[in-house]
């Protein structure tokens, strides 16, 4: 992409992932009012990859071969049916702030998965990765983290899950552009509902108007537009300012539950944050250094 559209759409992107993904969390927990997490994960990326194929196709995209199909499937598989699914099923007992909290600390495990893939990481890094893992212990003094550890339990699975596909979705053969995007919601919507009925899972006869407006702002704002500008950051600039979202969403997400769904701000949550988003710099300070 020329330089000159790049330097217009990559704030908007990093504004999309920063200030919308941080809202998703709120939005999830009130779709969860009447969407089984399954069935809210599936069914909102598989209308979300529907309409975005179906407007490449319109546009005249060239379809992917067989083994970019199946690259970004298995993105789609790791981000999205496991990742997104297991954030969902945590948010039916964790409040939303602080599951925005613990997804802070993917970046820390983005570097550990590089390391194994073969990306040799510097002592700052390590340093960050440090500092990420005693601001999870911090955040465990928080009742509501201390009592669910099933749920604390998930969204570190989703982290990692989301980890191993931000480290090898720069390394595989993908389709070009927003193909990309809408094979791996259409998989990531097409593998979790089946799922979901086999977890026993079923779409609600008569869903409150707030679970179906989160829905839609879901499908609509948090896929269509964030997880598209995601993806398009991690093809197109620096990992370290792709994932820089961990640093906003939080803080976002933070804000919104104390605000809108009254949920509580303890010191051992905003100690946490400080010291995990002080390891996530550290760990972009490095990478913005690496000579």
């Amino acid at each position: 992409m020329p330089t000159r559209h790049a330097k217009f759409i990559i704030p908007l992107c990093l504004t999309a992932t920063w200030l919308i993904w941080g809202s998703t969390y709120l939005a999830i927990k009130f779709a969860l009012l009447s969407f089984p997490p399954y069935v809210l994960s599936g069914t909102r990326y598989l209308i979300a990859g529907v309409l975005l194929f179906g407007a490449l196709l319109v546009r005249g995209t060239a379809l992917p071969t067989f083994k970019q199909t199946a690259n970004a499937g298995l993105i789609g598989l790791l981000m999205l049916t496991i990742g997104n699914a297991l954030t969902c099923v945590a948010e039916k007992t964790l409040p939303s702030g602080p599951t925005a909290l613990i997804v802070a600390a993917t970046p820390l495990l983005t570097v550990i998965i590089n390391q194994l893939l073969g990306s040799r990481a510097r002592p700052l890094e390590w340093a960050g990765i440090g500092l990420g893992l005693a601001g999870i212990v911090l955040m465990h003094l928080d009742s509501s983290l201390a009592g669910d550890p099933r749920g604390v339990a998930l969204v570190v699975a989703a982290c990692i899950a989301w980890a191993i596909a931000s480290a090898l979705m720069p390394r595989l053969d993908l389709p070009a552009g927003a193909m990309s995007t809408a094979i791996q919601m259409l998989v990531g919507g097409m593998v979790s509902i089946p799922i979901a009925l086999l977890l026993g899972e079923r779409f609600p006869g008569a869903p409150t108007w707030p679970a179906v407006a989160a829905l839609a702002y879901l499908v609509v704002f948090g896929s269509l537009i964030a997880y598209s500008a995601f993806v398009w950051l991690l093809r197109n600039v620096r990992p370290a300012l792709a994932t820089s979202s961990s640093y906003v969403n939080p803080v976002v997400a933070l804000f919104l539950g104390w605000l809108i769904a009254d949920e509580a701000v303890s010191w051992p949550l905003l100690a946490g944050i400080g010291v995990i988003l002080a390891g996530v710099a550290l760990i972009g300070w490095s990478s913005r250094h690496r000579g």
